[in-house]
């Protein structure tokens, strides 16, 4: 069963937490964070992306950077722009966008879950990436950008927050600059943040990881080095968890993860739709946007067409079933030489937030020669996947809204 513990979050003065509160780091590149973060001293980029304010051109991993973020988070503590509560608390973080609201309880979640598998994997992790936020992590002694979680919706656990929303007012609540808001509750009777740890230990069997792969996978690896290093190690100390928003599955939207390749692999674009169609019934169509499972939209050339995977040419297991895997293994592995899109700097990833405008864009300023609009993943694909072991295609999933950094943090 999932163990969450409360704890002593660093949150932001309340009239500052607008202006604390970014993107996670992973979202945008340097120049981009730059310009976010342009004007405000509070923004919490200057943490989750130091190298803001250090020379242009600083290497964004290097040892400066951690320490330099170190220095910008301890002297916001030492300000009054972030302080930690007094006593370990839980916090109900709920998010609106577009009409739609999600819940999540802010905890700790254990790190000896996501070794014994009771927090549920479907992507793989890249070393380079683990090791960015194992040393950002270790230097600040602290955990500074939230996990994404699931769970199994839970009637109890809803009551409870249901309870807290109606007696009690939010500490924070504003509208980010992209229309999405964000609002925060404090858990702080003991009796209510007792019965939810009991709920989660009795009858929550597995949480799985919506965002946040390699945080996590760093986060657990931080710790286990610290528990080596601890001879008093006891199993209680707060580097055996890390930060975790925690959301029930019924209340969370996947959108779909596309893709724009930067050429055809030396062929022509007739070359390249004939070689397509052994795989794929193809036509063209003024419907840019797929509208069911097995029905991928391609961008060549100016026009869209929509592309049918032929029978045959799938599996009907969980990953093979995927329009993703079936993208990779009938066309961007055979047909454009692209066999890893972990690794290959030929292929790029579209969030669906971008709009399939972002892929016309894509294309049709030469950056890029094709692109490919899938359907989204379903959470129970999600949940099915990381529950049989198997991992899911990179880039397969991409929730919205996204947890905001410096809302909240996690002293070891």
């Amino acid at each position: 069963m999932a163990i969450i513990k409360a704890f002593k979050g660093v949150r932001p003065k309340t009239e500052l937490a607008q202006q604390v509160a970014s993107l996670p780091y992973d979202v945008m590149n340097t120049a981009e964070a730059k310009e976010m973060a342009k004007g405000n001293p509070y923004s919490f980029l200057h943490v989750s992306r130091a190298e803001i304010d250090l020379p242009v051109g600083t290497d964004e991993h290097s040892q400066q950077v951690y320490d330099k973020a170190k220095e910008t988070f301890y002297k916001m503590i030492s300000d009054g722009v972030l302080a930690q509560d007094g006593q370990p608390l839980l916090y109900i973080y709920a998010q609106e966008m577009n009409g739609r609201k999600q819940f999540g309880l802010v905890a700790c979640s254990s790190i000896d879950d996501y070794f014994n598998d009771v927090i549920k994997k479907h992507e793989l992790t890249r070393p380079e990436k683990e090791q960015d936020r194992i040393e950002h992590m270790q230097t600040l002694q602290a955990h500074v950008g939230p996990i994404f979680l699931t769970y199994p919706k839970n009637n109890d656990i809803d009551a409870i927050v249901e309870n807290v929303l109606v007696y009690q007012k939010p500490v924070y609540d504003f509208t980010a600059d992209d229309n999405i808001q964000h609002t925060v509750w404090v858990i702080s009777e003991s009796d209510a943040i007792e019965n939810i740890l009991s709920i989660f230990a009795q009858q929550i069997p597995y949480t799985y990881i919506a965002d946040g792969h390699h945080r996590t996978a760093s986060a657990a690896k931080v710790g286990q080095k610290m528990r080596e290093q601890n001879p008093a190690h006891t199993g209680q100390e707060e580097y055996n968890f890390f930060l975790s928003v925690l959301f029930p599955d019924n209340q969370l939207a996947i959108m779909d993860y596309n893709r724009v390749v930067k050429d055809l692999n030396g062929n022509t674009p007739e070359g390249f739709l004939q070689k397509a169609g052994q795989h794929f019934s193809i036509s063209k169509t003024s419907n840019k946007k797929p509208a069911q499972l097995h029905q991928i939209t391609m961008y060549l050339d100016g026009s869209w067409y929509e592309l049918i995977p032929k029978e045959g040419s799938f599996t009907n297991d969980a990953v093979g079933v995927l329009d993703i895997s079936i993208l990779q293994n009938n066309l961007l592995s055979p047909v454009l030489g692209i066999a890893d899109p972990r690794t290959d700097k030929r292929i790029d990833f579209i969030g669906g937030i971008r709009g399939l405008e972002e892929l016309e864009r894509r294309v049709d300023s030469g950056e890029m020669k094709v692109a490919f609009a899938l359907y989204p993943v379903s959470l129970q694909q999600l949940m099915d996947i990381a529950n049989s072991g198997n991992i899911m295609p990179p880039k397969s999933t991409w929730f919205e809204p996204k947890l905001r950094d410096g809302l909240f943090s996690h002293l070891f």
